[in-house]
């Protein structure tokens, strides 16, 4: 396969993509939990942490609004949420996902616009930016709130779009570690869609969710662009229909799965 179109733009997930949060996302979904009576070890616990470890990608606030059906309780338990996020972030702080700033800073002295993407609410969004030194280094941040909707919409791309003067949607390419970024890209029309293996779902879920290619993390993606293997692959074609690439320096057995 060759590739037959230059990409403007790079939209990229933040945790599990970029950002390695540790359980940072768990314990505040347990003291989330507790704080609005849903105790650990019942049924009710299990069940929402299990759902919320699946959604991941998805918006913060989505996630909460499906699993408390009452619109004002879910809103108060997302900004729970955020409290007891914001706290752990500030105490144990975030680590880039090794070669991730390395490999965004190959892609825009590739001529990609950066935007950098996440669940997460504005001022968490910064205050890992911050922490991370990174408020600099992409075009453009966004969050839920920015677009309107989150992930699995493709809200945040298609606002970045806009905000960038982004002559065409296939000209961007999308990276995440979800399934719910994936859906988010096929949505918006992205010219190509990337998983990567460092975060929440497997190979197979991302390509069952339509990603054109899975790498081992985010520093892969420069040289897959460069191996010339960036043009998005037909829609319908199957999980089964897939071949396996090797990259150079890939660890032994890890190659990247490219759609036929």
């Amino acid at each position: 396969m060759t590739q037959d179109r230059s990409f403007s733009l790079a939209v990229i997930d933040m945790a599990g993509t970029t950002v390695d949060e540790g359980r940072l996302q768990d314990e505040a979904l347990t003291r989330t939990l507790t704080s609005h009576g849903v105790q650990e070890g019942t049924r009710a616990f299990d069940r929402m942490t299990a759902y919320a470890r699946q959604e991941m990608g998805t918006s913060k606030e989505l996630v909460f609004r499906r699993l408390f059906p009452d619109v004002a309780v879910a809103a108060q338990v997302n900004r729970t949420f955020e409290t007891a996020y914001d706290d752990l972030l500030a105490r144990y702080g975030v680590e880039p996902i090794p070669g991730a700033e390395e490999a965004i800073l190959e892609l825009r002295n590739a001529g990609l616009r950066i935007c950098l993407a996440t669940g997460f609410g504005r001022h968490t969004q910064n205050m890992i930016l911050e922490s991370l030194g990174w408020m600099g280094l992409a075009d453009l941040s966004l969050c839920p709130s920015d677009a309107g909707r989150g992930r699995p919409y493709p809200d945040i791309i298609l606002t970045a779009v806009l905000a960038l003067d982004i002559e065409d949607v296939r000209s961007v390419l999308v990276a995440g570690d979800t399934t719910s970024d994936v859906v988010a890209g096929r949505r918006a029309g992205a010219g190509a869609v990337v998983g990567v293996l460092t975060g929440a779902h497997p190979e197979a879920e991302l390509r069952l969710a339509g990603a054109d290619v899975v790498l081992p993390s985010m520093c892969h993606l420069p040289r897959w662009l460069a191996a010339g293997l960036a043009v998005a692959a037909p829609r319908h074609a199957s999980a089964a229909a897939s071949r396996s690439i090797d990259l150079p320096g890939s660890p032994d057995g890890l190659g990247v799965t490219q759609r036929n």
